[in-house]
């Protein structure tokens, strides 16, 4: 039994989307958000892949900065010879108009309700002045499907219709770059598969750059590669790879995360839920391979790390650390409510309690005292010194 494995997906060329240290900052009167923190791309020249993330993880952020409608913050983004943070007004509008198209989730952001599928479509051309506009209309709405139903209005079509409508105007102006956000998300899952199909068609018979954004992790089963972003940044890459046998074909997927020119890496959340990794952790090198484990954090640790530096010996009996000391927690004084007079129960004062009587002290008898000491005594005689 002999396989054959998928090429690799650069094959030594250029990449057509290079994004370095991308940052993004959306900026109001009081408030900074940071969408992206550092992202790094590559996207190779007729591509078809996803960006997946939670809400709020910088994907759709990142759709604005890659379609021209944002300029990046600080970073690098070039989209094949134009440089998004350099270039001029006038170069992102002849951008924008010729060269990237897009397919928003929501049908009211594509398509003028009054219109037919036929009219929209054309709709952009006229305003390009592109030559045979009806004839390549017609075109783009047989590709994908609704060659029966181009002279309909929105409101005769259905969900996955109008989405395959707007699919056709994204590529009215002829784009090399196809950006679509959650193009899916508002039809059933038959529809999305014919979405799907639709897509992998034109980047098959066109040579299509495709990028979509998801927040869905099972369209790893619909694209060649996958981009998870997290916080800003690439966290992991899933590559899917064809192996092709006798009996058929066998598609597996590989997960890698990505590592940045500084040694940065997002460890799966769930890696590190499962080895309880918090704050520090250890990285070493076994073999062909880096391995990171949960590190311990304290004075003991320290201590003990300063006493190994000094070439100090331990015992050879096991020694607990020591506990770290707890806080001395005030007890607690239990007050008596206080007592409120009533008609029925009078307060009762409690006597003040009596001075012990003060003895004086003991005098001596006159007669005890020395002649020669007597004129000096007084009447009473004088104090005794026990």
């Amino acid at each position: 039994m002999s396989a054959a494995q998928a090429p690799e997906r650069t094959n030594g060329a250029r990449p057509y989307i290079v994004c370095d240290n991308l940052v993004k900052i959306y900026k109001t009167e009081d408030l900074e958000v940071v969408a992206l923190q550092g992202l790094d791309l590559e996207v190779q020249r007729g591509e078809m892949m996803a960006i997946i993330g939670n809400s709020g993880s910088g994907k759709s952020s990142l759709l604005n900065v890659l379609g021209g409608l944002d300029r990046p913050t600080a970073g690098q983004c070039r989209v094949g010879d134009l440089d998004i943070l350099q270039a001029s007004e006038s170069d992102l509008v002849d951008y924008k108009r010729h060269h990237v198209g897009f397919v928003w989730q929501q049908s009211s952001r594509n398509l003028v309700p009054y219109l037919t599928a036929f009219e929209n479509v054309r709709l952009p051309m006229l305003f390009g002045n592109m030559r045979k506009a009806s004839d390549r209309s017609r075109s783009l709405l047989r590709a994908v499907g609704l060659e029966d139903r181009m002279h309909h209005r929105l409101s005769q079509l259905s969900g996955g219709q109008q989405q395959r409508v707007a699919i056709a105007i994204s590529l009215a102006n002829d784009p090399d770059l196809l950006l679509a956000d959650e193009p899916t998300g508002e039809v059933d899952t038959q529809t999305a598969g014919q979405i799907y199909d639709i897509l992998r068609y034109l980047n098959r018979e066109r040579g299509l750059t495709i990028i979509i954004v998801s927040h869905d992790r099972n369209i790893a089963r619909q694209v060649e590669r996958v981009v998870a972003i997290r916080d800003g940044r690439t966290s992991t890459e899933t590559v899917r790879r064809v192996s092709i046998h006798e009996d058929g074909e066998d598609h597996t997927h590989d997960e890698f995360v990505i590592v940045d020119d500084t040694g940065r890496l997002q460890v799966p959340q769930e890696m590190l839920d499962q080895l309880s990794i918090r704050g520090r952790a250890f990285v070493d090198v076994e073999g062909d391979g880096i391995v990171i484990r949960p590190g311990t954090s304290g004075i003991s640790t320290v201590a003990s790390s300063r006493a190994a530096a000094a070439g100090e010996t331990e015992s050879d009996e096991p020694t607990e650390a020591s506990p770290p000391d707890e806080p001395i927690i005030p007890a607690r004084v239990e007050l008596a409510a206080p007592v409120i007079p009533t008609r029925d129960r009078p307060i009762r004062r409690q006597p003040k309690p009596t001075p012990p009587k003060r003895e004086s002290p003991t005098r001596a008898r006159r007669e005890d005292v020395p002649d020669e000491h007597r004129p000096f005594a007084p009447p009473g005689g004088a104090p005794r010194d026990d």
